[in-house]
């Protein structure tokens, strides 16, 4: 046990409170962003306002507007909605082939078909850099093969 330190904290939850043993060797995790004071590395007991940052120049080398920086996450973004759209289309195409064959009803196969073919165009425009159109036609092509799956 460390002096000073309580052996317990109270935590509190619906019915009541509950003592939770605390954890030695950490401490609480605090955000500078989130304190609303510019610097959180200041010691607890000062007043006094700690030198406000300077702020980044946004078109600087390594600055959070970095033109190549920017175009590697575009470049990353579209890769990954293409990637994703693709393999959901696989998978798709891959699920109703099988449910045909076998004896699902014939909803099933053309829930699956249609989620895939959803997935295929959000891989057509993931592709060209509309990765947020891309991203929402995918959650509907998969929430089409979910549905068609619970006709099963």
């Amino acid at each position: 046990m460390l002096p000073g330190v309580p052996a317990a904290v109270p935590v509190g939850f619906a019915g009541g409170i509950v003592a939770s043993p605390l954890v030695p060797g950490t401490e609480a995790l605090r955000s500078r962003h989130m304190d609303g004071r510019a610097d959180s590395d200041a010691a607890p007991g000062t007043t006094g306002d700690p030198e406000p940052e300077e702020p980044e120049e946004p078109g600087g080398p390594g600055g959070p507007g970095d033109p190549e920086e920017r175009v590697g996450d575009a470049r990353r973004a579209r890769w990954a909605a293409a990637g994703t759209g693709a393999l959901l289309t696989f998978a798709g195409v891959a699920a109703a082939l099988m449910r045909l064959t076998g004896s699902a009803p014939a909803l099933v196969p053309a829930a699956y078909a249609l989620g895939a073919a959803g997935c295929a165009g959000a891989a057509a425009l993931g592709s060209r850099g509309r990765t947020r159109r891309a991203l929402w036609l995918m959650v509907a092509g998969v929430m089409v093969m979910a549905l068609g799956d619970q006709f099963d």
